[in-house]
């Protein structure tokens, strides 16, 4: 846990970091430079200096043999990972010292906000980066909901002693009003999209951003009304409005809509552009650049980061092109090879995963012919852990990939027009508001895109496997549609925590993968038993020989819902409670 006296106690005032943006990306930043207070805080290009420094806080997703943004969902039962995750296994523990909301950042935000009325010029001039600075401190705040709970809400740069330093936690409603108000203030001075600097935060963005924020909250507040985790007289109805609103905000601005609707692999090409300036859904992103040195490394992911694969739980929520799920189409061609996996499903799985023929290397030098995929990575160092290997996010350019060349460049994406759409289907059903017209310019726009049939509230066929069948059918469809569209993107674990899910989707599951038969008589080195194992069905089972998995995933759902308060945090200020269970 970063502890709060320590941080601030170690910041000097009269100090400010302030780094330079390269070119147009903001999120790519110089080494930074320290100027002394008494030189700053004079321009406007002052303050657009001191805010460059957050843009930071966006993460970039480097680091080598990873699927970058594309691995996140290896916490949640979407994706299966090498190892079990510790969290999804009850096995994280309270420790000394460890992470905590960043009130490092958060200090610098409330620096700015102290001091930027020294600065002259116009307040059209000033407003974006005051916009900038409130948005910044929402969504720090945001992270540190989503992992602790309530916070301390610090809204001044404290110093030694401050009696602020030992503020307790606020009630995580509390909170989050805070965080609104702040997104709110951010809204109100950001440019509009049209008016904004590339890649700098603009109005619609925020208004996205909100809609996440009050989803989150709202169904948080539902779904743990009766546990530990809740907050007492609340049941999420005010946020869920709030969400609806923000949601109906963006959509009714007109600024964006949905990219390659109706074009072949228009859904697998939204994830691999190198530029997304010219996108009309993907709503904020962060660049890379050769030229500036600033490269990531996740595009070189086939085969280093094969070795994580979709869980068959995912592949199955995958409905036929009739609009039907698995359990009931009589499209469904079954699982006994990825050939039949594929067919007559919705376009989005076979986009999503490889299979045989697909290019994994093009445009290499000498005109050398395209690499082709031929079966998943079962016989590697870090070998395939289901057999359905990701795709999405996969850029096959020979000079993506930093085997052959600097580093790739493709950008990574921080919010889709989709998600807006998603969010906002999802509040209305939530509050019993939803509409046949509400689905048409949501969840069926996404189904447009790839050519399946559209959702009809009125006459929603019965899945007999449905995940939720304590739910409606509407809200049940509407949870399918986000995990589809959203899969790998890094939304899944916060969806289990604030749907309290975990009884339906971890606590006890094994996670599975396809059916290893199709690949034993086409991989000779494979043997079932020895380097791949199985359930009693024929599925393969990447942790049937792990000791701490033989009964499935032992997640705690009276604790692993928030991550510990370490002890440092709580023996420094007393007034910091302890999560529950820990």
């Amino acid at each position: 846990m970063k502890k709060l006296q320590i941080i601030y106690s170690c910041l000097i005032i009269s100090i400010l970091v302030i780094a330079s943006c390269k070119k147009d990306s903001v999120l790519n930043q110089t080494p930074p430079t320290k100027l002394s207070d008494a030189t700053f805080w004079h321009t406007t290009a002052d303050l657009q200096n001191y805010m460059n420094t957050l843009y930071s806080t966006f993460n970039l997703y480097g680091g080598f043999g990873n699927l970058g943004i594309y691995s996140v969902d290896g916490n949640s039962d979407n994706m299966v990972t090498p190892s079990q995750n510790a969290r999804l296994n009850g096995q994280n523990t309270l420790n000394a010292n460890g992470g905590y909301a960043d009130y490092t950042d958060i200090r610098t935000v409330n620096y700015f906000l102290t001091n930027y009325t020294k600065v002259s010029g116009t307040p059209n001039a000033i407003a974006p980066f005051v916009g900038e600075a409130y948005f910044f401190r929402a969504m720090l705040y945001f992270q540190g909901l989503q992992s602790y709970g309530g916070l301390p809400y610090i809204t001044k740069p404290l110093n030694l002693n401050d009696p602020g330093l030992n503020a307790p936690r606020l009630p995580r409603n509390v909170l989050a009003d805070s965080i609104i108000n702040d997104l709110d203030r951010a809204i109100a001075n950001l440019p509009s999209k049209g008016l904004a600097q590339s890649q700098r935060l603009y109005k619609e963005y925020a208004e996205g951003y909100k809609a996440r924020v009050c989803l989150y909250e709202g169904t948080w507040e539902k779904y743990h009304a009766n546990d530990a985790f809740g907050v007492s007289g609340q049941n999420g109805a005010h946020f869920l409005q709030l969400a609806s609103d923000a949601a109906n905000a963006v959509i009714t601005s007109g600024v964006f809509k949905l990219d390659n609707t109706g074009q072949s692999n228009g859904y697998f090409n939204l994830f691999n552009q190198t530029d997304y300036s010219s996108s009309t859904e993907i709503m904020f992103w962060g660049a890379f650049s050769l030229a500036d040195n600033i490269v990531s490394y996740w595009q070189s992911f086939f085969p280093a980061g094969g070795s994580t694969g979709l869980s068959k739980t995912l592949i199955d929520d995958y409905l036929c092109t009739d609009g039907n799920p698995i359990s009931v189409s009589p499209l469904y061609k079954g699982d006994d090879s990825l050939a039949h996996v594929f067919k007559n499903r919705d376009p989005r799985l076979r986009q999503s995963i490889f299979f045989y023929g697909d290019v994994i290397v093009s445009g290499a030098p000498g005109n050398a012919p395209n690499g082709l995929f031929t079966y998943p990575q079962f016989i590697s160092v870090t070998p395939c852990t289901t057999g359905f290997q990701i795709k999405k996010g996969f850029n096959s350019d020979y000079y993506q990939d930093v085997h052959n060349s600097a580093g790739g460049t493709t950008g990574v994406i921080y919010m889709r027009y989709a998600e807006t759409l998603l969010i906002y289907a999802e509040a209305r059903a939530e509050l019993g508001l939803i509409t046949q017209a509400d689905v048409d310019m949501t969840i069926n726009k996404l189904r447009d895109r790839v050519g399946i049939s559209h959702l009809n509230i009125g006459a929603i066929p019965t899945d007999p496997k449905w995940i939720f069948p304590e739910l409606s059918p509407v809200i049940n469809e509407i949870r399918r549609e986000r995990r589809v569209e959203l899969a790998c993107e890094g939304f899944r674990f916060d969806d289990i925590c604030r749907w309290a899910a975990a009884p339906d989707l971890i606590v006890g599951a094994q996670p599975l993968g396809a059916r290893a038969n199709q690949f034993v008589t086409v991989i000779p080195a494979i043997s079932i038993g020895n380097n791949v194992f199985v359930n009693s069905l024929g599925y393969i089972e990447p942790y049937a020989k792990v000791p701490g998995m033989a009964s499935g995933y032992q997640f705690n759902v009276n604790r692993d819902y928030l991550l510990p308060i370490t002890l440092a945090q709580t023996n420094i200020n007393p007034a910091i409670k302890q999560n529950p269970g820990w």
